[in-house]
């Protein structure tokens, strides 16, 4: 923390604001972080009065440092955007993400420096820091580097040292970044391509704090503790050998020489350092590959619970509940590390409540999930149950701010929040199979889990219960529906019929070949060459396996509605096939998020807003687009055909459809059904989803923007677009979208298809729509039509079209 404040003139009638300044950061340093904004509201109340403006603007930068220390760090940003007297759009929001780095750099050139040099730096110092934990780590990044411009100017080492332990910081998150996308993908380009981004940060941000290592203490205490934690979470988590050029033991050693550094940094982030550490030392006890020199694992765990305890014994004495409940469950850990399973379910008692009494609900859910554990390896189920059950509450609470506002667990989801939904599913099909109601709560994690993924994939506020109701009073809920639940060692298929529930399981083992083989196979587009056989057999092998065991519980036709979780997101439904037929065939099927969502009803498709890319355009050089990408001219045809039977339908063809002429006719229009026919790309990078205009791409922000106000979207269609090659979660891509869009329904495709048979398609779609049939019975319609014809009978040219809701 960088406590510099504006220097004012010694007049008489400055006084009381110097003295409230002052105060102020007492009270924070001794962790009174309410009582300092208070303080500091008072400071710049006193300012006002003297038409003081840049005693205002120190006072609102103080109040930020406040704000921080609370986890309030939107309306920090929002403060320090009042002091540097800036937009502040440059905040993220729920509404809007900072994605554009240009933005930020226009920001910058718009800053006017003030008189006083520290005034701007400190201000941008800490905009920059909030950025970073707001999950903008690149806008953060850009603002550091002007920060440090400016401090070269400035003799003042320790504003530069923390400038550079800062950047440091932000180097790692986007280390993280880099590397949960290596995770997410199959594709060997992709992957490569994001190692290295990973390695290059990764090794920056290592650079730097090995930099401010013999910088003065409390610089250089940060700089250890956070190099160890980057040190220890790579060794245990990254899957590639990134060469680790300081040795942890050593590290590890210097820290525990020089105890007394603890000391020198505010009571209240001495007490967090120590707890961090401590549980740095719980990694290195739990991991056999690591050894620390002179220290046995024993020497670690007392060290780790004595200076666990000594933060707790601080956090009481300034009455801090947030850290107490913090250290109580820091000490939980370490207890279960010397296996007293007793003492360990006592301190996450404690902890938990502690949290619970506070509102920390955020601290309380990661408290009653080891409970949960706890409870489980004791074998008292009925209590792991209930923890479990409290633990998904309470994170529901705060899920949105966490995955918005948390920059370390927006790049870690699937380690820091998926576990704890997947843990509780098979804790409940675990149970009694006799009792229906665990298989039905199950469903229901299940479909919770659904949206905290795609919420963290959008890093967006809640916005489920909006984006998937049907407004329509004649809306209908599907009777069959099928869940597919992927498990760490087989899938669970779970049918809820309009009277009952049944499962069945599967070994992993068996279906994730043939599965993985199907869709190398049928996304190809060399796949119409191949012998029916090459890919039926795959097709086959995967519908005997995960629908033959459950069609005893179906009607031989109808309607089924799909609740896939991300291991089969990629999956069209439809070209499975039982030896005689395709699964479409006798049944409609559409998919979603979640039994809501899948809701079916009538609508009239006017008015429709049609806009299309058929030539190449400016839109295609843009650097997140694929190269190569050729004209779609058959999307005039497309559009043509569309307008014929929609003759009211407003078009937008090739130049005309720009993006701001995009946004203004859906902001003039209420379009009940809008149509998109150009390249898009679907993908479980939000960065990385795109849809083409003419003159640059449609992104997730841009969609979000363009229907933020709009509530009567019906259908959105996304015509030639294609989900990221090998991208396991891709799907996220199209169900962001809809979600962004609002829209009750969306029609995509899973990868790029030929542009005639997608024509046809589309054609025969929007005839079944004027003749009064459901979204998922139109498109079962049109299917039919396509595999019906000599030329394309192919499944490659319309399985490859879901619909996602209803």
């Amino acid at each position: 923390m960088i406590n510099h404040r504006v220097i004012l003139a010694a007049t008489p009638n400055l006084e009381i604001a110097r003295s409230l300044t002052q105060q102020g950061f007492s009270q924070l340093y001794n962790g009174e972080a309410e009582t300092a904004l208070k303080t500091w509201q008072s400071a710049y109340r006193a300012y006002e009065q003297l038409g003081n403006k840049p005693g205002m603007a120190g006072s609102l930068i103080n109040q930020s440092l406040s704000l921080q220390a609370l986890g309030s760090y939107a309306r920090a940003c929002q403060v320090l955007t009042q002091a540097l007297s800036i937009e502040e759009k440059i905040c993220p929001s729920s509404l809007q993400r900072q994605a554009n780095i240009s933005q930020t750099l226009s920001f910058l050139t718009a800053v006017q420096e003030s008189p006083t040099q520290d005034f701007t730096l400190v201000g941008l110092y800490n905009l920059a820091n909030v950025l970073r934990v707001l999950g903008e780590p690149e806008s953060s990044y850009v603002i550091l580097q002007k920060c440090l411009d400016l401090a070269k100017l400035s003799k003042d080492t320790e504003i530069q040292n923390n400038l550079l332990l800062n950047l440091a910081n932000t180097e790692v998150i986007l280390y993280n970044q880099a590397k949960s996308k290596y995770q997410l993908t199959d594709d060997f380009t992709a992957q490569t391509k994001a190692l290295i981004l990973a390695k290059s940060k990764f090794d920056a941000a290592q650079q730097l704090y090995q930099q401010l290592i013999n910088s003065p203490s409390n610089i250089s205490l940060q700089a250890k503790l956070n190099l160890l934690k980057l040190l220890l979470d790579n060794k245990l988590l990254l899957s590639q050998d990134i060469p680790l050029d300081i040795s942890i033991s050593n590290l590890v050693n210097d820290i525990v020489t020089n105890l007394k550094q603890f000391e020198l940094l505010p009571k209240i982030e001495s007490i967090y350092s120590q707890l961090n550490f401590s549980k740095n030392l719980i990694k290195i006890v739990n991991n056999q590959d690591i050894k620390v020199k002179d220290l046995t694992k024993t020497n670690l765990v007392s060290l780790a619970l004595s200076l666990s305890q000594e933060a707790l014994a601080n956090a009481k004495k300034l009455n801090n509940s947030r850290a107490i409940a913090y250290a109580n469950g820091i000490l939980g850990y370490l207890y279960f590390t010397r296996e007293e399973p007793l003492k360990a379910e006592h301190s996450f008692n404690e902890g938990m409540l502690y949290a619970q009494a506070v509102q920390a609900w955020d601290i309380a859910y990661q408290w009653q999930w080891e409970l949960a554990r706890l409870s489980q390896l004791s074998g008292k189920i009925e209590q792991a149950n209930q923890f479990y059950a409290t633990a998904i509450k309470n994170l529901d609470k705060v899920r949105s701010d966490i995955l918005l506002f948390n920059s370390d667990i927006q790049f870690g989801f699937q380690e820091k929040v998926e576990p704890l939904y997947r843990e509780y599913i098979v804790l409940l099909l675990n149970r009694d199979k006799s009792s229906k109601s665990y298989e039905r709560q199950a469903t229901e994690i299940q479909e919770q889990l659904n949206f905290a993924e795609l919420e963290n994939f959008l890093r967006c506020g809640r916005f489920a219960e909006n984006a998937i109701e049907v407004r329509n009073n004649k809306s209908k809920d599907l009777p069959y529906i099928i869940y597919l639940i992927k498990l760490a060692d087989r899938v669970e298929i779970i049918v809820k019929t309009p009277n009952d529930i049944y499962r069945h399981t599967v070994d992993l083992a068996i279906i994730s070949e043939p599965l993985t083989n199907l869709l190398n196979i049928i996304q190809k587009t060399d796949s119409v060459n191949t012998k029916n056989y090459e890919y039926l057999s795959y097709s086959q092998t995967v519908y005997e396996l995960l629908f033959e065991p459950i069609r005893q519980y179906l009607p031989t036709s109808g309607q089924l509605g799909f609740v896939l979780d991300g291991y089969f997101q990629n999956l069209p439904m439809s070209i499975l096939h039982d030896g005689q037929q395709y699964l479409f065939e006798p049944y409609i099927i559409s998919i979603g998020s979640s039994a809501k969502q899948l809701r079916q009803s009538h609508f009239n498709p006017t008015p429709i807003l049609v806009s299309g890319v058929s030539q190449i355009g400016p839109s295609f050089n843009n650097p997140i687009v694929p190269k190569d990408l050729p004209p779609l001219p058959q999307v005039k045809r497309e559009i043509e055909d569309i307008k014929r039977s929609n003759p009211s339908a407003l078009t937008l063809i090739d130049s005309e459809f720009t993006r701001d002429r995009f946004q203004q006719d859906i902001e003039s229009n209420s379009f009940s059904t809008i149509h998109l026919s150009s390249h898009g790309q679907f993908s479980s990078d939000p960065e990385q989803t795109f849809v083409l205009a003419w003159d640059k791409p449609l992104d997730i922000q841009d969609l979000k923007l363009s229907f933020q106000n709009k509530t009567n979207l019906d259908l959105l269609v996304l015509s030639a677009c294609q989900t990221a090659k090998g991208d396991r979660r891709s799907f996220l891509g199209i169900a962001g979208v809809a979600a962004q869009a609002g829209a009750r329904g969306v029609l995509a495709s899973l990868w790029l298809v030929d542009a005639e048979s997608t024509a046809q398609l589309m054609s025969k779609f929007y005839d079944g729509l004027n003749q009064g049939l459901t979204k998922a019975e139109a498109l079962h319609f049109a299917q039919l039509s396509l595999l019906k014809s000599d030329k394309y009978s192919h499944p490659y040219y319309w399985s490859a079209f879901v619909l996602v809701g209803g």
